[in-house]
């Protein structure tokens, strides 16, 4: 007799069957089954080859291909629109009044859509984007900062604020390093798609380190400095393991970059961004050397005094109270009102023909590397006569271009401040390379007025070498302001100049020591403005944090929990204390810690087990403990109450921890997060 076969089993043996037969229909009408199979087997063999190199190389060549195709694309939509505006300018007559407005509101206009347009996507797409990355990389866990939904605001907001021009005089170094952060997060969660892997925080450290150089490659091409650059501004530890990744996806975003402005016939092969032509057979005298120190003494004083009245403008704009409404509500309106002085400031018929005002950011940079002496070619009716020089947009017939310069600098030093608390995504990294090439441009025009003939009279003449200054400068103002010593080499990259390496360097260091010494970086001061949670550096001259101990600013009262506790203890500790996680002791009488239990896990214990005072209908666990029902994770680091701030603060940093607990001979003591250790240093720093 056939035994009946139950309802759900039949379904399944008939769906089956059904399968098998649509397989045999298809494998019966297609064609060519061997070759077929082939074809398949080639293409799983070339899949296996691929991934055998690592997944890691495609997705960082991803990366450096899509972010220089946008920056490129974003260079020429820039280029667009400020030729219009300029032409704008050009033909709209004689009129005063109208050249003013054309030349004030297309700016205003642009910053205002610029503002608005990025504050209502999203509030993370304002400003350099550089403080928030790397507050990111040091472990800190900053909601939405990386969604790829800010990837559009701020790629709109970049592109209106670099139209704006030399008017409001900012770059797209800072924001194009966020952009490719979020664009490395996105392709970090495509990587765990396509690989069928689990999240991994290390994978995605990883490829945001990289993009911070893909960030500075594909702006200036490139790739060396801007591997060196990203590691000094935002990893104050490095892995070694990630100077590959770095590498390799910002020579291909550098490559490509360059690839491409020979495609749109820019260039007839790859070249700098900022070729100059300083082909010159004695670049400098070893005399010289004494200038080129010099030089690098004003630039680290200028450097910090901008950085000190750059942090106290932007804390007296949030504690004005007009001001602080307007950012707090009306930012496009304070954003209209900044721009329109800084466009009235740099209106060419009035204090702009003093300034240049009628070049582009990058026409400023190509004019201070100019290899000529100004000072010669102005005294020289022929070389005035010469068309076409952007050296004449600094040589005005009432002022000499060292007046020009001067006033330059005077002007843009307030200028450039005002301009960082404007709230639209924007760098400041370009701006301040530009200032310091006006610097150093005026020191070796200086130098060469008063030595003609060069530093020697005798012999034949080797006259100075003023645009040598101008490298010089730019990379000793940008440097001391971001303390990198790495804008030597960026600036002979961008230039693809390398004669006057060796006196940049040493600019580079005199600069760096005067301004590390006396002032935060640029981009440390905007996480002390933002207050967002970073640990401020330990100086080098604080011999004192070696002897001051984990015991004398540990947390003592901690919440911690004994492995026989029950429901009510538990939910006192979770009453005392918001804890991610919470230590769990041997017991109450013996403090000896065992390990931590995670608060969900410690909410998953009260909802399964029954509260002493609850009603007897509910069917719930009466009894149980925390040892028994919880997983209790292995404590893999613990400080003793004699391990040294100097200790603690560098494991912090290396390790990305958020809090760890003290133990003496075992036994918990306190514990140590974030918050402790940053009073600790701050007190360190400003003794009482």
């Amino acid at each position: 007799m056939e035994r009946p076969v139950p309802r759900g089993l039949r379904g399944e043996k008939e769906e089956e069957e059904e399968v098998e037969r649509v397989l045999v229909s298809e494998h019966s009408w297609r064609p060519c089954p061997t070759a077929r199979r082939r074809v398949r087997g080639c293409l799983e063999w070339v899949k296996r080859q691929l991934f055998r190199v690592g997944e890691d190389w495609y997705f960082l060549f991803i990366l450096g291909v899509l972010m220089a195709s946008i920056s490129f694309a974003m260079d020429i939509i820039v280029a667009r629109l400020y030729a219009a505006h300029t032409w704008l300018y050009r033909e709209i007559g004689d009129i005063a009044v109208l050249k003013y407005l054309s030349w004030t509101l297309f700016p205003t206009a642009m910053a205002a859509f610029s503002s608005g347009f990025a504050q209502s996507i999203t509030p993370h797409s304002g400003g350099s984007g550089i403080p928030e990355l790397k507050t990111i990389l040091m472990g800190v866990v900053l909601e939405d900062y990386l969604a790829i939904q800010n990837f559009g605001a701020k790629v709109v907001g970049l592109t209106c604020t670099l139209t704006c021009g030399s008017t409001v005089f900012l770059g797209k170094v800072g924001p194009y390093v966020h952009l490719s952060a979020m664009a490395a997060a996105y392709l970090g969660k495509m990587r765990t798609t396509v690989t069928r892997e689990y999240e991994n925080k290390f994978k995605q450290h990883e490829m945001l380190v990289a993009a911070q150089a893909v960030g500075v490659a594909t702006v200036f091409g490139a790739p060396i400095s801007g591997v060196l650059f990203s590691i000094e501004v935002m990893s104050p530890h490095f892995a070694v393991r990630d100077y590959w990744r770095g590498f390799f996806a910002a020579t291909c975003g550098a490559f490509m970059f360059r690839l491409l402005a020979v495609f749109n016939s820019e260039q007839e092969t790859i070249a700098a961004v900022f070729k100059s032509d300083l082909k010159i057979d004695f670049p400098f005298d070893l005399l010289e050397t004494f200038f080129f120190l010099i030089l690098g003494i004003i630039c680290g004083i200028v450097a910090c005094a901008y950085l000190f009245c750059q942090r106290w403008m932007m804390v007296a704009v949030k504690r004005n109270r007009l001001t602080a409404k307007l950012l707090a509500t009306d930012k496009p309106v304070y954003t209209v009102l900044a721009v329109l002085l800084l466009a009235s400031i740099t209106f060419p018929p009035g204090l702009g023909q003093f300034m240049a005002s009628r070049l582009t950011m990058k026409e400023h940079l190509i004019s201070l590397f100019d290899n000529r002496t100004w000072g010669v070619l102005a005294a020289n009716a022929s070389g005035v006569a010469k068309p076409g020089g952007l050296w004449q947009e600094w040589d005005h017939p009432s002022a000499t271009i060292y007046g020009t310069l001067t006033f330059f600098l005077l002007m843009k030093f307030w200028m450039l401040i005002l301009a960082t608390t404007l709230p639209l995504p924007a760098g400041y990294f370009m701006p301040i390379f530009i200032y310091g090439a006006a610097i150093g441009r005026l020191t070796g025009e200086v130098v060469a007025l008063l030595f003609p003939r060069g530093l020697h009279s005798e012999g034949p003449p080797r006259p100075i070498i003023p645009a040598g200054y101008a490298l010089a400068g730019a990379a000793a103002f940008a440097g001391s302001v971001t303390h990198a010593v790495s804008t030597a080499l960026l600036v002979c990259e961008a230039t693809g100049h390398l004669d006057h390496l060796l006196p940049t360097v040493l600019a580079v260091l005199v600069a760096n020591a005067i301004s590390q010494k006396n002032q935060p970086s640029f981009y440390d001061a905007g996480i002390i403005v933002k207050k967002l949670p970073y640990l401020p550096p330990i100086r080098s001259r604080h011999i004192a944090s070696y002897r001051v101990v984990v015991e004398e600013f540990m947390e003592r009262r901690v919440v911690a929990l004994a492995k026989g506790d029950g429901f009510q203890e538990v939910l006192v500790a979770l009453d005392a204390s918001a804890d991610a996680e919470y230590p769990v002791v041997e017991s109450t009488g013996s403090p000896t810690l065992v390990g931590t239990v995670s608060r969900s896990q410690l909410v998953t214990f009260l909802q399964s087990h029954k509260h002493p005072q609850a009603p007897q209908g509910e069917k719930l666990a009466a009894v149980g403990t925390l040892g028994d029902d919880c997983t209790i994770e292995p404590i893999m680091l613990q400080f003793s109450p004699w391990t040294s701030l100097h200790q603690a603060y560098h494991l912090f940093q290396m390790l990305k921890l958020q809090r760890v607990f003290v133990t003496r001979s075992g036994e918990l003591v306190g514990a140590v997060s974030r918050a402790e250790l940053r009073r600790a240093i701050e007190d360190l720093a400003n003794p009482k």
